[in-house]
């Protein structure tokens, strides 16, 4: 069955094969789940979002009409339960930044003075606060194409914005980061 592509997959449960979901759910639980994870930062928080994101798509896979990829319209799922998460518990981190910037996690080199180490965990504290102040539009648009790297009309599809209005969002999301980084060096 693995070899069946996602349409595939989709139109054999929807026929009522119980399989095709759980090859469906194996495919994409590390990639829902790392979606969530960047986005929430937390780990059981991002075990929770995974889980309610596939109770929604074996919920709604019967009206799923192949508009977009499988894949886009699961990644819009993950992302709209993410950020429903962050809203209730009104905290805007999204991304641990050891994860962003590589440099950053190198803190546990055990070749840095306690100096140089105490100056990148400052560092890595100041960019996520940055992150933190950026506008909602600007953070979703900043994670999907910085961390997901995908392109921009992937993410015009999922968030429904125009390409010239997402790169417009990343342009503004990096200038703010850039503005609150020196502002407060």
């Amino acid at each position: 069955m693995s070899q069946q592509s996602d349409l595939e997959l989709v139109k054999d449960f929807q026929a009522g094969k119980v399989e095709a979901f759980n090859e469906l759910v194996r495919r994409y639980q590390q990639k829902v789940y790392w979606i969530a994870r960047r986005m929430v930062t937390d780990h059981d928080e991002a075990d929770d979002v995974t889980q309610e994101v596939f109770i929604k798509v074996y919920k709604k896979i019967k009206d799923f009409r192949s508009d977009s990829s499988f894949y886009t319209w699961i990644y819009r799922i993950t992302t709209n339960t993410a950020i429903n998460v962050l809203r209730q518990r009104k905290i805007v981190n999204l991304v641990h930044l050891d994860e962003a910037f590589p440099s950053l996690s190198s803190m546990s080199d055990v070749s840095l003075d306690p100096g140089e180490k105490l100056e990148m965990k400052e560092n890595q504290s100041l960019l996520d606060q940055a992150i933190s102040k950026l506008p909602a539009k600007q953070k979703r648009v900043f994670v999907l194409r910085y961390f997901e790297e995908m392109p921009y009309e992937d993410i015009s599809k999922i968030l429904k914005i125009t390409i010239g209005g997402l790169k417009a969002n990343y342009f503004h999301a990096l200038k703010n980061i850039q503005k609150y980084v020196k502002g407060n060096n």
